[in-house]
């Protein structure tokens, strides 16, 4: 059992918490033929393993038989040089998952993750690349620093995005516990 002292030092070093894109902006995509994908420069794909497809919505490895969506995805959509976008894989159906603050799930965790912090003018202030079980400490050294907005963890290797981290309050992480 947890002494108060314990989940106080624990909440204090959880200042981030890990979100993907929202469900909602990809759901209108499931019910498309694949002509209709195929215009839109979206392709359906079907893992064989598990692991080497990463889910952005649920922050979870696709496993054998997922049927997922491979489409182009602006991950920074905001106007500056920093604007961005690069492919993503979307499980047709998926929920949203809900990490506590934090928390590196797996599908971060045995990646080699680059970190990239964003001021509030959504320049890139801070980038760092580490492996994913390196990801807590690195993001927790980056949010520390005032200038960072926001954070973008990014899969090193194919340099496609992996989710937002963003600063958690004290209060929403006291919630969690």
């Amino acid at each position: 059992m947890k002494i108060w002292a314990d989940v106080a030092a624990e909440l204090s070093m959880s200042a981030f918490q890990l979100i993907g894109p929202i469900p909602e902006q990809f759901s209108h995509l499931d019910s498309l033929s694949a002509s209709q994908l195929d215009r839109s420069g979206i392709m359906r794909v079907t893992p064989d393993s598990k692991s080497s497809f990463p889910r952005r919505i649920s922050l979870q490895d696709a496993g054998p038989g997922d049927e997922l969506l491979l489409l182009p995805y602006g991950h920074q959509p905001a106007c500056s040089p920093y604007r961005a976008s690069g492919p993503i894989y979307v499980r047709v159906g998926a929920r949203k998952s809900i990490l506590r603050p934090g928390q590196i799930p797996p599908y971060v965790s045995h990646r080699l993750i680059s970190v990239r912090s964003y001021d509030i003018h959504h320049m890139m202030v801070l980038a760092e690349i580490c492996p994913g079980d390196e990801a807590a400490a690195q993001i927790q050294r980056q949010i520390s620093d005032p200038r960072v907005s926001y954070i973008h963890l990014h899969n090193a290797r194919r340099g496609s995005f992996s989710c937002r981290v963003e600063r958690t309050t004290a209060v929403e992480r006291a919630s969690v516990c």
